[in-house]
């Protein structure tokens, strides 16, 4: 038996897929695109396997897969005995079976159960919608469409009115980067619709965005596609989380982004508008509209924009992305399922632990007070309150550790009946804080993220909440913002 695999270079679940076959005997994939795209695929994902060219799509057209990837088990006189489109673990380790191999598609292993993919190329070429350039090539997706609009000063893609992108001002935010407009740079989920450069640009100009923000706009566009951050569940989920934009790096001062006071509000045209671009496209292009697909049952006024810079001029420790491992001196966004912030108000503390236990008290919220273990939580520290905390010798690890030993919740409050986080209870870790049985609220001092931002008057923190994280939630994910043009 053997097991044909069709996919295309530039799709996202293919990609995916391709890495869990390495191991199975009998594998033959075969690329819907030109030798070199794949040669670089192969050469990137170290494919092991016997990987063929479908440059004129005869295979793709005699098994007529309709999407990709798709894995046709065949036997030796080539009958199909199984077939599974798009990325499924069940199929791929009940294929793995009939291959005498064992499981290959482990679950909660950062990777959902199940994606979709996308529309084979064969088929692309027989649907009049698709305009196909250079078939099989990296660019070869649609330039954005053409539309007649009755009176451009006003336009309503969503609640709130926008620029229009005529053909002049979509132009001059492309010639900001040095990119094919037809290079696809991400599938959004959850709808999987394809951002190009072209498209992307046309939302950035309807948010209002300068041309340079092109630079910033791309790695942020793969870093919310990136599979550990989760955006099709952080889309659909019926909780508050919106994706919060940190930025770092000395983009804040090349663009103009702000991490000082009013760091949450509209207080930079650069904080404002990139983050309504990338709530636009993850609209219009992911699909997630109030009511149909974005189920949040009271929302969060994040999905307007939700773009904070951290204050480095203020922060005697490392920056956020240093701490997250990309180097200093380097440019980098962070994304992060949020609800909105709680206050931590914190005037009369002369001491940093003073002001550390009334973040706990706010810690202990996040999600609900009784549930633990199960989300992450950013600290946004202001900068007076660094300055105590700082003047006492408290380190971002020390801070992250005190957050996480002190924040717990006590245990007779789960006396009071069956309710959140109650069928969970086994999974907690008990602990004794300030002689009271508790459980821990975080699994561990990891989950608690520290950024320093606000204005330099006022000692008022806050504490944003995550959606589920891990695995099955949402990971924290960091990408860098090259300091010319952004190529990812």
């Amino acid at each position: 038996m053997r097991l044909l695999v069709f996919f295309e270079t530039d799709c996202p679940t293919c990609r995916l897929l391709l890495p869990y076959l390495k191991n199975l005997p009998g594998v033959h994939a075969i690329s819907q695109d030109d030798p070199e795209s794949t040669r670089v695929l192969v050469e990137e994902l170290r494919l092991p396997y016997e990987v063929i060219v479908d440059q004129n799509l005869e295979l793709s057209r005699r098994y007529d897969p309709e999407a990709v990837p798709a894995l046709f088990l065949v036997d030796d006189a080539g009958n199909v005995l199984k077939k599974s489109i798009g990325f499924d673990k069940k199929d791929l380790n009940e294929l793995a079976a009939a291959l005498g191999a064992g499981s290959i598609a482990p679950p909660y292993d950062g990777n959902p159960d199940r994606k979709p993919g996308c529309e084979s190329r064969h088929r692309e070429m027989q649907n009049a919608e698709f305009r196909l350039q250079n078939v099989g090539t990296a660019t070869q997706q649609l330039r954005a469409s053409r539309i007649e609009v009755a009176d451009a000063d006003e336009w309503y893609p969503d609640p709130l009115p926008v620029i229009p992108p005529t053909v002049e001002r979509v132009d001059r935010m492309l010639a900001a980067v040095a990119l094919d407009p037809a290079e696809v740079i991400a599938r959004v989920p959850p709808n999987y619709g394809v951002a190009t450069v072209e498209k992307i640009a046309a939302n950035a100009v309807m948010a209002g965005c300068k041309p340079e923000m092109m630079r910033v706009l791309i790695p942020l566009m793969r870093a919310a596609c990136d599979e550990r951050f989760n955006l099709h569940g952080v889309q659909a989920t019926t909780h508050f989380a919106a994706p919060l934009v940190i930025v770092n790096g000395p983009v804040r001062r090349e663009l103009g982004f702000t991490g000082a006071g009013n760091v949450f509000s509209n207080v930079a045209r650069a904080n404002s508008t990139l983050g309504r671009a990338f709530q636009l496209i993850l609209t219009n292009l992911g699909g997630a509209r109030p009511g149909e697909i974005d189920m949040s049952t009271l929302g969060n006024p994040g999905k307007f924009s939700f773009v904070i810079a951290e204050n480095e001029e203020e922060n005697p420790w490392e920056p956020f992305h240093v701490e997250r491992g990309l180097p200093k001196g380097s440019s980098a966004i962070t994304l992060f399922a949020a609800e909105p912030p709680r206050g931590v108000s914190e005037h009369q503390a002369r001491s940093g632990s003073v002001i550390l236990k009334a973040i706990c008290r706010a810690l202990a919220t996040v999600w609900t007070y009784r549930a633990c273990i199960a989300f992450e939580a950013l600290v946004v520290l202001c900068p007076e309150h660094v300055r105590t905390l700082s003047r006492d010798g408290f380190s971002k690890q020390q801070i992250r550790e005190f957050l996480f030993e002190s924040t717990a919740i006590p245990k007779k409050v789960f006396d009071e009946g069956h309710g959140e986080g109650s069928a969970y209870l086994h999974l907690y870790q008990e602990v004794v804080v300030d002689g009271e049985p508790c459980y821990r609220k975080f699994a561990h001092p990891g989950q608690i993220h520290i950024v320093v931002a606000g204005g330099t008057a006022g000692k008022f923190s806050a504490v944003l909440g995550s959606w589920a994280t891990g695995p099955r939630g949402s990971q924290i994910v960091t990408y860098p913002v090259e300091e010319a043009h952004a190529t990812g």
